[in-house]
């Protein structure tokens, strides 16, 4: 199989003189996505590329002075954002009640926008071979609209993805904090995860005092303490609030850039947690998980300054940072149905939601058995697992169940 990668690497302009067209370029490209996007907007979502090539090819060269190679990129990058949009549409469906009261759900789509998609922040999609290149002496060619630039990494780390076990693709030039950075796809063929040579089965349950549980077919939890990032999440909302409060310009500058640095630092926290499922298990381990697709988390229970922590934390994140771990070691992730996994017995197969305390997070059942709540939802997951092993292509707990 190809595992994908974005490659990110901090760049420095050779010279002032090569601000300007970089500038100019990015800016004509996204100004020509907007165009794109509203003729899409206005045509019926037409998402073909050669089709849109064949309507809009010329008018972005000459309107928008893109080279080439840069009006296709242009078409490639908004068709590609409205495929994402209208995936994201259809795993949330609208949902109404009808004249008998029941529940009906209507699968959404494009058409379901009120306004074509906008690109508000600046970018280029550089093609290789076309619009960028390495050069023997380190340095990175790129393509403007009037002539190339050369710029130069900040770092070294990116250098093992260029020693021809990678395949390069599009580079996407982005700045940000007066920094600039160039994001390249690059893929790599890693071995198939092989079924038949399944070494571990691991059931995780994601949540908020543990962001991972993880029971294993030995027996064995793992417990992957939230109480850190709880702490650090709860003192940002803090300042937050002040700043918020305080409403000056600076203020708003500052409420920025806390933002960004927030989310760099739970991308770091999903990494390092994924990271350490992964090498804990290593290769040939199937990693279970709830689909927690169109999961709300309800918060009607929860103290008022706990809700933000409630529906905040990125689990999505998570799970995608999870997943291309483990292919990259041969492992897999299987994402299973969540119903009743924190109501059922993992020993006698009870299904009560009354023998779960959420006060003292503890699962007690009518059979004896005892533990931490969130171990018997991971020892749950573990168990479907494994009957996906045995050939239950959807497994998930329903009440007619015994077992």
């Amino acid at each position: 199989m190809d595992l994908g990668k974005a490659v990110k690497i901090q760049i420095k302009l050779n010279s002032n003189t090569a601000h300007d067209p970089l500038t100019t370029a990015m800016e004509q490209y996204r100004q020509a996505c907007d165009f794109v996007s509203q003729y899409i907007f206005d045509h019926d979502f037409p998402l073909g590329v050669f089709k849109l090539q064949g309507v809009l090819y010329q008018e972005l060269r000459s309107q928008f002075r893109l080279k080439a190679q840069m009006a296709i990129s242009v078409l490639r990058t908004v068709t590609a954002r409205y495929k994402a949009v209208r995936t994201q549409l259809k795993q949330k469906p609208y949902r109404y009640q009808d004249e008998q009261g029941k529940w009906q759900k209507q699968t959404k789509d494009l058409t379901w926008l009120w306004y074509p998609i906008r690109f508000r922040r600046p970018q280029l999609d550089l093609v290789r071979g076309r619009d960028w290149s390495i050069r023997q002496d380190g340095s990175i060619s790129l393509n403007t609209l009037d002539r190339r630039i050369t710029v130069w990494p900040v770092l070294t780390h990116w250098t093992d993805y260029f020693d021809g076990t990678w395949k390069l693709g599009t580079a996407k030039v982005l700045t940000s904090g007066g920094k600039w950075y160039l994001h390249i796809g690059a893929t790599q063929v890693v071995a198939d995860y092989d079924q038949a040579q399944t070494a571990h089965v691991v059931g995780v349950d994601r949540g908020l005092r543990f962001l991972a549980a993880a029971f294993d077919e030995a027996g064995t939890t793992k417990y992957l303490s939230g109480t850190r990032a709880l702490n650090k999440r709860q003192r940002y909302k803090k300042l937050r609030t002040r700043l918020q409060f305080k409403g000056t310009k600076s203020a708003k500058r500052v409420l920025k850039r806390i933002n960004q640095r927030e989310n760099r630092w739970m991308s770091n926290e999903n990494h390092r947690l994924a990271k350490t499922l992964v090498d804990r298990y290593g290769t040939n381990t199937l990693f279970v998980l709830e689909d927690l697709t169109g999961i709300r988390f309800a918060t009607e229970q929860v103290p008022k300054d706990r809700r933000y922590e409630q529906v905040s934390w990125p689990f999505y994140q998570l799970e995608q940072f999870l997943t291309y771990n483990a292919a990259a070691v041969g492992s897999h992730v299987l994402k299973v149905a969540p119903d009743y996994t924190s109501q059922r017995c993992p020993q006698c197969g009870t299904i009560d939601k009354r023998q779960r305390d959420r006060e003292h997070h503890e699962y007690r059942c009518v059979c004896g058995f005892v533990a931490n709540d969130d171990q018997a939802a991971a020892m749950n997951i573990q168990q479907l697992g494994t009957r996906w092993l045995a050939g239950t292509a959807k497994p998930r707990y329903t009440r007619k169940q015994a077992g």
